[in-house]
């Protein structure tokens, strides 16, 4: 029943169509297909909801949002363009892994377990990485026209960008909303379990296809 919400930012046929058809430089419908991605892509989402949980200043929320979006960015852009194929179901478990790894990290659980903090800076360029090579798999399905191909997916790339910025635009409000009220303290612990265990789901589910799907 959750598999085809699991799958979580699959292309849609009538998307498909036209990336496969696409010939020449198509910047504005490109720019669309990336914005509709990232804002479809709640993986992307759980995590980055998970980065700024803590954050209370602009200035914080705007250098990891930065350091995730080169990360992403650049594996998304090497990816394709260099045609470095790699598992997709290894990768969106990695994906997945990093809402588990965000979520522990906010409960304290690093500190509490290995008496130490891990460089949250590093963690979320590295896992940048990984969601570009995320992104990278769904471009991969398909058979890109040479015409165009460079232009075509850094408009792509500049979409993503877009509709990340959407995204945690409305995801900042809604924050911001729920920290004045009184019951956050206590209502933050819960949010980042279920965040954990919507993680620890996203992997199975990658893991379970990585080994059933040949």
């Amino acid at each position: 029943m959750f598999s085809p919400l699991l799958f979580a930012h699959g292309v849609e046929a009538g998307d498909a169509t036209f990336i496969e058809q696409a010939s020449g430089a198509q910047l504005l419908p490109f720019i669309y297909l990336g914005a509709k991605h990232m804002v479809t892509g709640y993986d992307h989402l759980l995590f980055l909801a998970g980065v700024i949980f803590f954050l209370y200043r602009m200035k914080d929320v705007g250098i990891y949002v930065t350091l995730f979006a080169v990360g992403h960015s650049v594996t998304l852009l090497y990816g394709v363009l260099s045609e470095t194929n790699v598992n997709a179901y290894m990768v969106d478990a990695i994906i997945g892994f990093s809402v588990v790894y965000k979520a522990l990290d906010n409960l304290g659980a690093f500190r509490r377990w290995f008496g130490f903090q891990p460089n949250t800076k590093a963690a979320v360029l590295i896992f940048g990485f990984f969601h570009g090579f995320g992104l990278a798999t769904k471009l991969q399905d398909f058979t890109l026209s040479e015409d165009g191909l460079v232009a075509n997916i850094l408009a792509f790339n500049v979409g993503v960008e877009i509709g990340q910025l959407m995204a945690l635009g409305i995801i900042l409000i809604a924050m911001n909303f729920w920290r004045r009220t009184d019951v956050f303290p206590r209502q933050a612990l819960a949010a980042n379990v279920l965040l954990m265990s919507a993680g620890f789901m996203l992997m199975g589910y990658q893991l379970t296809g990585l080994y059933t799907v040949s």
